[in-house]
């Protein structure tokens, strides 16, 4: 059930806007989840760390295992204040 206000992409489109300087990728799982696979462009923030550090004139994209921890970190960055939230669907399960 997505977040109201939180934008949804799927792996495929996120293929698309890796190279985009006005995004900031977010990755909220574990260190060792990180460490073990990751995308070059997201930075390990894991939920339940502090998001106030990010920049809030930029979309904040974030990506989880399978898209559950970033479904709550995105309803997170909004109560935060946070306008331009994006949530991948699917996460590193359906990444390839």
């Amino acid at each position: 059930m997505p977040s109201k206000g939180v934008k949804t992409i799927t792996t495929t489109e996120l293929k698309n806007i890796l190279s985009d300087q006005d995004k900031v990728f977010v990755d909220v799982r574990t260190p060792a989840e990180y460490k073990s696979r990751n995308i070059r462009q997201f930075k390990n923030i894991p939920l339940g760390s502090s998001f106030s550090k990010l920049p809030k004139d930029k979309e904040i994209v974030v990506i989880c295992q399978s898209g559950m921890r970033s479904n709550n970190a995105c309803k997170e960055l909004k109560k935060l204040g946070f306008e331009h939230v994006t949530n991948v669907r699917g996460g590193m399960s359906a990444w390839n």
